[in-house]
């Protein structure tokens, strides 16, 4: 079960509009940063190779519903040569495609609960332009110091991260009332995603589901 937020006017607005002014060349090349949707929250993990994406994992969740949606992106030399998504929940879809060095398709395939099929030119061309636009978003918010972090909340306000580290966000009052709103009626422990910048906190996902489970690791990814 995925838990809405609190309304919220998006404090990250104005600083995304301006993020393209700025670099984040000299950020770690293992990054993690997301931004709320109309529909969900989703989470960007990325990494760069010699100045150049070379990898990327988004997940979509939805507030309402059970779709979760991952989607893996891979670059070789600067070129796209792999998408992947996958589609959890009460109708599972899995998606798989490859590129060679021409941009060609060199492998297709949907996978759906009961068949596969192959997926069309536009459907194919929609999913390199979802890639374009993502490494954009991703751009603009690191470009803007834009950083997700995710753990466990306790009381107190407490949370342990991914990471292992003890940290005590700031989060406003009413994004905090909906945090304790929560773990009163939850029968677990609530996973807590958060995102910085340098001048403010914003409240992405409040959710029972473990969230460090799905995390990517720098080592790994």
């Amino acid at each position: 079960m995925k838990l809405t937020l609190p309304t919220r006017i998006p404090v990250l607005t104005t600083l995304l509009l301006l993020a393209g002014c700025g670099s984040h060349t000299d950020l770690p090349d293992f990054t993690a940063s997301g931004y709320l949707a109309d529909r969900g929250a989703v989470r960007i993990w990325r990494k760069d190779s010699q100045k150049q994406i070379s990898h990327m994992m988004t997940i979509f969740t939805p507030f309402n519903g059970d779709q979760t949606e991952t989607t893996d992106y891979q670059w070789l030399d600067g070129k796209l040569v792999a998408i992947a998504r996958h589609i959890a929940g009460s109708q599972p879809d899995d998606v798989t495609l490859r590129f060679d060095q021409g941009g060609a398709v060199s492998f297709m395939q949907r996978q759906l609960a009961s068949h596969r099929e192959p997926l069309s030119t536009d459907e194919v061309a929609l999913y390199q332009f979802e890639a374009q636009r993502m490494v954009k978003i991703s751009d603009d918010l690191l470009s803007g110091r834009v950083t997700l972090t995710q753990g466990v909340w306790s009381a107190g306000g407490m949370i342990k991260t991914c990471q292992g580290n003890d940290v005590r966000p700031y989060f406003d009052m009413l994004e905090r009332e909906h945090i304790d709103q929560q773990q009163k009626i939850s029968t677990t422990p609530l996973n807590i995603a958060w995102l910085e910048t340098p001048g403010d906190t914003q409240l992405l996902l409040v959710t029972p589901e473990n969230l460090c489970k799905n995390e990517p690791k720098d080592a790994d990814f």
